[in-house]
């Protein structure tokens, strides 16, 4: 059978998750949702998304615009088996009500907060506790690579501490409002960043500690992470450990990637839509083990794309139409996942 998704949203996530989804083979999009006629709307008419008005008072908009609609999003929710919810923080919460109207399971994203849903999301860690919710929360893109991390670290090793500094982008590319423009920002000055915490809805024992920073760039944020592993171990133990994680891809050394530039030059070249990193991007170099349980290694987060697989997996749990390795081989063999492969 093949699962008929709506996605209010289309944009940086929105976009990507609907080309994802489109991309499985059972699944498709019965439409996604925009508030405004702005280029992503007719990107999304040109790709032969249905395209509903999200904002029904702005249906005007569209039709001057000579922009064709489907419908208004009511009718999208209503037509869907489940939404993802790709809109902007906080306005996933404003939209709960209208997907309990229509008895629609939604998936929101990791802006959105905690409290609001059933279950937070990754599929590397907690996969099963997804089925039957009626609304999920696929985790951030920096809890997304922590977690994928950790996850894959604990079923080996087990965990005792978690110590990340999280270096992070100012803004994606199209942000022209985010800053910041020339400086380095404690983000925030207190200790611990939410994204420990937010690691703490998939690992609620996990003792881990979180610094942010944000900074003047807009490719990828840099984890710098340090794990106090429970069993001892070495590097190239934990880096063969890595390297046969589909969602992990280690750079190797040969390759002469240096930063995020390199990498999403990287990604460009090797075919990838939108030059897309679904995977953590862990420098091989980076990797150490230092008396048999301390390991540290540097990450880059793609936040455009990262949480892309993680969102079609979750309609998989939400729905039971699939284990963990069943979804994620099922999703990365559609999607093409394993770069440098």
């Amino acid at each position: 059978m093949t699962i008929e998704v709506g996605i209010n949203g289309y944009g940086t996530i929105g976009k990507r998750v609907a080309d994802a989804v489109r991309a499985q083979p059972d699944m498709e999009v019965v439409g996604v949702a925009k508030t405004r006629p702005n280029f992503e709307a007719e990107q999304a008419v040109a790709n032969d998304f249905p395209l509903y008005a999200a904002v029904p008072e702005r249906v005007e908009q569209f039709d001057e615009a000579g922009i064709e609609l489907a419908g208004e999003v009511e009718e999208l929710v209503q037509n869907s088996e489940i939404v993802v919810d790709t809109t902007p923080s906080g306005i996933g919460a404003e939209n709960k009500a209208m997907y309990e109207e229509y008895d629609t399971p939604a998936l929101y994203q990791g802006g959105e907060d905690a409290d609001l849903v059933d279950v937070s999301f990754n599929a590397r860690s907690n996969f099963a506790e997804a089925e039957g919710a009626d609304h999920t929360r696929v985790v951030s893109c920096n809890t997304t690579g922590l977690s994928r991390l950790i996850a894959a670290l604990e079923d080996e090793y087990g965990v005792e501490k978690v110590r990340a500094t999280l270096v992070r982008r100012g803004g994606d590319p199209a942000q022209s409002s985010r800053g910041p423009i020339n400086d380095t920002l404690p983000d925030p000055v207190t200790i611990p960043s939410h994204h420990g915490p937010d690691v703490n809805t998939i690992f609620p024992d996990l003792d881990i500690d979180t610094l942010g920073m944000k900074v003047p760039a807009t490719l990828t944020h840099t984890h710098s992470v340090n794990v106090e592993l429970t069993d001892e171990t070495d590097t190239e133990d934990v880096r063969e450990l890595l390297e046969g994680e589909s969602r992990l891809f280690v750079i190797p050394d040969h390759m002469g990637i240096d930063g995020s530039g390199k990498l999403k030059e990287f990604a460009l070249d090797s075919g990838r839509p939108r030059g897309d990193v679904w995977e953590n991007a862990i420098w091989g170099e980076s990797i150490t083990v230092e008396g048999g349980d301390e390991l540290y290694l540097f990450q880059a987060i793609h936040q455009e794309s990262d949480v892309v697989p993680e969102n079609v997996d979750a309609i998989r749990a939400v729905l039971g139409t699939a284990d963990r390795r069943e979804s994620i081989e099922r999703t990365d063999e559609a999607l093409g996942m394993g770069l440098g492969r």
